[in-house]
């Protein structure tokens, strides 16, 4: 290995060519800015892929992290622990269902795969999927995301999965209807993260639950990227007042530690037996600590305040000449510019400061920590108006 002087260059020669060489080299954070390895600042508005629900250096994270690899780092699941009885508690409570049972992992594509499991084992075949949907890049997870550019190169997947329209309810129950008793599930996400932000038609929600209740259907709800008050509700579902039979969750509810959880009620509970699924390192104790110390910030006046927030952003950042419109909900915004210069948008808001996401040329996603503060946003829009004025 040859002697680089920065991390980025280091990293070319070590990892793999998974991701590219990054462009910039974060080394530490706190609230929602984060510093280069030159000292240079920048205010975060992707937050990890709205993984940093509570941005950098939280002081509750650090303490109950710190604290709990000081008492009792990995036990595996054949042992219980207090951090990962009490975290699943809060989510049970939190879904309103006390039948509900939890099943930890380390990730969202993992609560996906449980889910997928889930769906296999109440005997039937078929899972349906939403066009563009992204629940993972593990096989499982991907056989169920409807993005053809991800999925080539690595067929034949797990087989069952057919896809639907997103948003059309009559084309899904003509797809049901074709073999309703062989259909396992029907998954979704309530808004699509990874496509563009897009928000689920009002009604949709609530349309898939009375399918899945005529034909005894599990409706599994994707709320990896949308959870943890990400949309101004705990659960983007509770926008529409339906409750899901399974809800998978990772990125904001570790505020950065590695967790994944999947919510299973009614029939979808008691599917899971003892050596029908496993994990070493889900529900790991740290991670799970850091789980509880979110649950226990997350409440009603702290969503009252991502909503707000949220409100504010979308009309600060939709008042630019430069954007067709704002879709999305709370902290959780795809900005839609008038022209196909996103991903331009990402490199040139590096040299003013300000971390920004692209997933698709057209849109901007804006997922910053739910704890931005209102400087912080005030400085993030002021630098976005320079960025979109310069890339045009």
């Amino acid at each position: 290995m040859t002697d680089h002087t920065t991390l980025t260059e280091r990293w070319g020669e070590v990892l793999s060519n998974t991701y590219g060489t990054p462009p910039v080299a974060l080394v530490s954070g706190h609230g929602s800015t984060v510093t280069d390895e030159n000292g240079k600042d920048y205010i975060d508005l992707l937050a990890g892929i709205a993984v940093s629900s509570l941005g950098y250096a939280h002081p509750a994270i650090v303490e109950a992290v710190s604290a709990q690899v000081a008492t009792l780092g990995h036990v595996s699941n054949l042992f219980a622990s207090t951090p990962v009885v009490e975290a699943a508690e809060k989510l049970v409570n939190i879904v309103g269902d006390k039948d509900a049972r939890v099943f930890f992992s380390n990730s969202g594509a993992e609560a996906n795969e449980a889910a997928f499991k889930l769906a296999r084992l109440t005997g039937r075949r078929r899972i349906l999927a939403a066009h563009h949907g992204f629940h993972g890049r593990t096989m499982g997870s991907l056989a169920m995301t409807g993005q053809p550019s991800k999925r080539k190169a690595f067929e034949p997947f797990p087989g069952g999965v057919e896809f639907y329209t997103y948003g059309d309810s009559d084309y899904l129950e003509t797809l049901v209807e074709q073999d309703p008793d062989n259909t396992a599930a029907i998954i979704l996400e309530p808004i699509q993260g990874e496509t563009g932000v897009i928000p689920a038609p009002d009604g949709f929600l609530s349309a898939v639950r009375e399918l899945c209740d005529k034909h005894g259907i599990l409706m599994i709800v994707d709320e990896v990227q949308t959870g943890v008050g990400r949309t101004g509700d705990f659960f983007a579902f509770q926008h529409e007042g339906v409750l899901p039979d399974v809800i998978t969750m990772a990125k904001g509810l570790g505020a950065g530690m590695p967790i994944g959880a999947t919510i299973a009620r009614g029939k979808a509970k008691d599917l899971f037996t003892p050596g029908s699924h496993g994990t070493t390192f889900g529900g790991n104790p740290v991670s799970c600590a850091a789980a509880s110390a979110v649950l226990e910030l997350v409440d009603g006046p702290f969503l009252a305040n991502v909503t707000r927030k949220g409100e504010w952003l979308r009309r600060e950042v939709g008042n630019s000449p430069f954007v067709s419109s704002v879709r999305g909900r709370g902290l959780m915004l795809g900005v839609v510019l008038n022209k196909s210069v996103a991903k331009e948008a990402v490199t040139v808001g590096l040299k003013h400061g300000l971390i920004l996401n692209a997933p698709s040329s057209e849109v901007l996603r804006l997922t910053p920590p739910l704890v931005i503060t209102e400087d912080e946003l005030a400085q993030a829009v002021e630098r976005l108006h320079k960025v979109l004025e310069e890339v045009g």
